[in-house]
């Protein structure tokens, strides 16, 4: 869909019970991790193994892409070893970046004194979690934190949504997710969660999307209007 004007429909809160929320590009700046993958470690990389900066650059990427939409795609061990550099250490190189996005302590604060529970469901591999949580205190804000890596299906597989269940039960009927990812909305949807929204601006330095295929959140305060 073309995104308009209109705010998103807000969902119907009073029968939500669970919420489902993505980390990064939906609470977290995606800027953080489009600098890092695309500029910074393809600079360090070149660096480390004295290489022609645009050719790594290049490489990198290419290599990066491949992997799209898999748990080695998320998985920092997988690179270090592919790359043969200090993924982690790369990272904290600009761990200044990580950082909330405008609107997302609105949206923490709403659900705070929503009576459902919250759930940090992410493709976030735990050593990207150890950088970013304690950054942020994002882990103050819900009630569990569950991670592809430890379910070992990425979020795109409706498999994941499943093996989420099992471990965490929910309704999907009674459920909302949250998440910038349309390939992993599609895969909840498969799933049968019922409450999906988008966001317009992952990344707050890149430009907005103009369409997408879920109501697009372009600041929470839109969906957090109590029906």
């Amino acid at each position: 869909m073309t995104l308009s004007t209109q705010h998103p429909i807000p969902p119907e809160w009073h029968k939500i019970e669970t919420v489902l929320l993505d980390m990064d590009g939906t609470l977290l700046d995606l800027h953080f991790d489009s600098h890092f993958w695309l500029e910074h470690l393809p600079k360090r990389y070149a660096e480390l193994h004295k290489l022609d900066e645009a050719s790594a650059k290049g490489y990198v990427i290419d290599e990066i892409t491949q992997q799209q939409g898999t748990l080695n795609w998320y998985s920092l061990e997988y690179w270090a070893k592919h790359f043969n550099v200090d993924i982690v250490a790369l990272k904290k190189e600009v761990q200044h970046l990580i950082g909330f996005r405008g609107d997302a302590l609105h949206l923490l604060e709403f659900l705070r004194s929503h009576h459902a529970q919250i759930i940090l469901a992410t493709n976030a591999d735990q050593q990207s979690l150890a950088i970013k949580l304690p950054a942020t205190g994002l882990d103050q804000y819900v009630d569990k934190i569950v991670s592809s890596a430890e379910l070992q299906i990425a979020k795109e597989e409706t498999a994941f949504w499943q093996a989420l269940q099992i471990k965490t039960p929910y309704n999907p009927e009674t459920t909302l997710l949250i998440d910038d990812n349309e390939t992993v909305l599609d895969s909840a949807k498969a799933f049968g969660i019922k409450y999906l929204y988008t966001i317009v601006q992952p990344d707050m330095r890149a430009p907005a999307r103009t369409s997408t295929r879920y109501p697009a959140v372009g600041d929470f305060s839109h969906i957090t209007q109590q029906s």
